[in-house]
C-alpha cells in the first residue's frame, strides 16, 4: 500500500495589530492583538494579476484574505489594522525593501528605498480606549453637542462606498464622501442613538468647524501603521513623505 501524500506546511508569521486588539469584542479572534499570516505563493500572484479583481478595486482585499490564516471575519478589521496587514503581506511576499519615487522640494523626482520592516505603529493614547468596545465620546467644540463615534472597519468602508455610488447615480454632480462617512462613524448625538436622528444631524446641524474638529480627533486616536518616509537629506524638515501603495507595492515587477 502506497503512503498517502503528505501536504507541505506553509510557513507563517505572527503580525502585531496597531490596535493591540483592544477595540474588538473579547470573543473576537482579533482581540488577541495578533493574527497569523502565511507567506505568499504563486496562487497569490494569480490574485494580483486577476484583471477582474483589479477592475473591481478588490485585488488587495482578495490578496489579504488569501494570506490570513487566523479565522477572522475580514469585515471586522479596523482600517489601521488592515494597513499593518497590508505591509506585512508585502514583506512576507517580496521582502522588506520597497523602492518608489517622490518629488522633492526642488520639484525633482527622487528615487527612495524604504525598509518596510522598520515602519512603526502610530503613537496613540490607549488610555482613551475601553477594552472590548469600539466607541469614543467627543464634545463638538463649537456647538457643544455631545456625540459618540466608532472607528471604521473594512465592512463599514464597503457600505460607505456602496451608499456613495447609489447617491451619485441619483445626482452624479454632487459629492457625498464627507457626510456619508460621518453618518457611519457617529453612534449617538446627545445620547440619542436613533439612526434617522444621526443622519438628520449630519445633514442639517453639524457645522463644518465641528466636523473638522471631529475628523482631526478621529485621526489622532486611530491606531495605524505610520506610512511615512523621511529623506536622509539633512535639509528636509517636513513630517515625512507618504509611502505610495499601488499594485506594484506587492509585485514590483508587475508593471500594472
Amino acid at each position: 500500500m502506497e503512503n498517502p501524500v503528505t501536504k507541505p506546511k506553509f510557513p507563517t508569521e505572527q503580525v502585531d495589530l496597531p490596535s493591540k486588539g483592544l477595540l474588538y469584542p473579547k470573543d473576537n479572534p482579533l482581540s488577541s492583538g495578533v493574527i497569523e499570516m502565511k507567506y505568499m505563493t504563486a496562487r497569490e500572484e494569480d490574485i494580483l494579476t486577476n484583471t477582474n479583481y483589479i477592475r473591481q478595486g478588490t485585488v488587495i482585499d482578495k490578496l489579504l484574505q488569501s494570506l490570513i490564516v487566523t479565522p477572522i471575519n475580514y469585515d471586522d478589521l479596523l482600517t489601521g489594522d488592515k494597513n499593518a496587514i497590508l505591509v506585512a503581506a508585502r514583506v512576507l511576499g517580496y521582502g522588506k525593501d520597497y523602492e518608489f519615487a517622490y518629488i522633492n522640494s526642488q520639484n525633482q523626482e527622487v528615487n527612495a528605498v524604504v525598509d518596510l520592516s522598520l515602519l512603526s505603529d502610530k503613537e496613540v493614547d490607549t488610555s482613551l480606549f475601553t477594552a472590548g468596545t469600539n466607541e469614543f465620546s467627543f464634545n463638538l467644540p463649537h456647538s457643544d453637542n455631545q456625540i459618540s463615534f466608532k472607528l471604521l472597519t473594512h465592512g463599514d468602508e464597503k457600505k460607505i462606498e456602496a451608499e456613495i455610488k447609489g447617491l451619485q447615480k441619483v445626482n452624479p454632480n454632487s459629492s457625498y464622501d464627507v457626510t456619508t462617512r460621518l453618518k457611519f462613524m457617529l453612534l449617538s448625538v446627545n445620547g440619542n442613538r436613533d439612526q434617522k436622528t444621526i443622519r438628520d444631524f449630519v445633514d442639517n446641524y453639524l457645522i463644518a468647524k465641528d466636523a473638522r474638529a471631529l475628523r482631526e480627533y478621529y485621526t489622532k486616536i486611530s491606531p495605524d501603521i505610520s506610512m511615512k518616509y523621511t529623506p536622509e537629506d539633512d535639509s528636509y524638515t517636513g513630517e515625512g513623505i507618504d509611502i505610495p501603495v499601488s499594485l506594484n507595492f506587492f509585485w514590483p515587477d508587475s508593471k500594472l
